[in-house]
């Protein structure tokens, strides 16, 4: 199979009929996917819904699996093993696709296939007004192959809607880490780029989205307070950051871990304790570091 479209799903029972629908209306799949969900312990009636689904006539299969309450990248690891398809689509639980995503993704996976430089493709996502989440795109050519650690270069901000090689997603796996409920999925995304696997980006709209009240983003998972929560999770990011990212990256990336230990009250000669960074190294990269990134970063605008 070529396709996995992974949701992963958390009490979305009212929303989630959009993406089903999304999926039923795809032209030209001729049975290229499959569904796979994976539920973080919902209380509402999601198995309900799902199990309605598989009962009823289309041209894809949908799995569901149930786990226990652990957050999105426990199910992100899960799928990564569980997939049937070479490729996999992660769309979230309150998103849809437009009719042509499946077919499309499918024709550009076709482009580069064969070529074991290549992560992946991805499209645009966009609002349902049709607003381009990251801004308009203005490419040359069809697409732009590029890393993730490339992306502002060619102004490819904001999120997009990347399909991934399932092969090499096992290859990097989400640190669990016990009480703990998030890490972002840059963990895995940057770790891709490292190696040198490009994404061919191309300048079309594939996702719908809307960044909903009670997803992720606006829950704050990735301000200062979702940190705080997922302590040792992040702490396991920022070092990962500091490893594998270009230096004006990485030091945005200190400067935020810095606002916590600020938020956490702890003291300075301490900080990067956690992050693998002597006290002596912590202090200078804030002294010198940080503003000589910033002075990168207004040069190259």
């Amino acid at each position: 199979m070529l396709l996995t479209i992974f949701t992963p799903t958390y009490n979305r029972a009212y929303i989630l009929p959009k993406l089903y629908k999304s999926l039923c209306a795809q032209i030209e799949s001729n049975d290229l996917f499959e569904w796979l969900i994976i539920d973080d312990a919902s209380s509402d009636n999601t198995l309900e819904l799902v199990n309605k689904w598989k009962a009823e006539r289309h041209s894809f299969e949908i799995r569901y699996y149930r786990q226990e309450h652990g957050g999105k990248h426990r199910a992100l690891n899960k799928a990564f093993n569980l997939a049937k398809g070479e490729f996999i689509f992660i769309v979230d639980s309150d998103d849809s696709l437009t009719v042509d995503a499946v077919k499309l993704a499918s024709q550009w996976i076709s482009t580069i296939r064969n070529k074991p430089t290549f992560a992946g493709v991805s499209g645009l996502r966009i609002s349902s007004t049709g607003k381009v989440w990251g801004g308009d795109v203005k490419y040359k050519n069809a697409y732009i192959d590029a890393t993730n650690f490339e992306r502002r270069k060619y102004n490819l901000l904001g999120d997009k809607a990347e399909v991934y090689r399932t092969s090499i997603l096992k290859q990097y796996m989400f640190p669990e880490i016990s009480d703990e409920f998030f890490v972002t999925e840059d963990f895995c995304w940057m770790q891709i780029a490292a190696a040198g696997y490009k994404i061919r980006w191309y300048n079309h709209p594939i996702y719908i989205c809307e960044y909903l009240e009670d997803g992720l983003t606006n829950a704050g998972a990735n301000d200062t307070k979702g940190h705080i929560k997922n302590y040792h999770g992040y702490c396991a990011y920022i070092k990962k950051c500091l490893d594998l990212k270009p230096f004006s990256e990485k030091m945005l990336h200190l400067k935020e871990f810095n606002t916590m230990m600020k938020e956490l009250k702890k003291p300075l000669l301490i900080r990067g304790n956690d992050i693998g960074l002597s006290a002596a190294a912590y202090v200078f990269l804030l002294l010198f570091g940080i503003p000589i990134a910033y002075l990168l970063r207004k040069a190259r605008l």
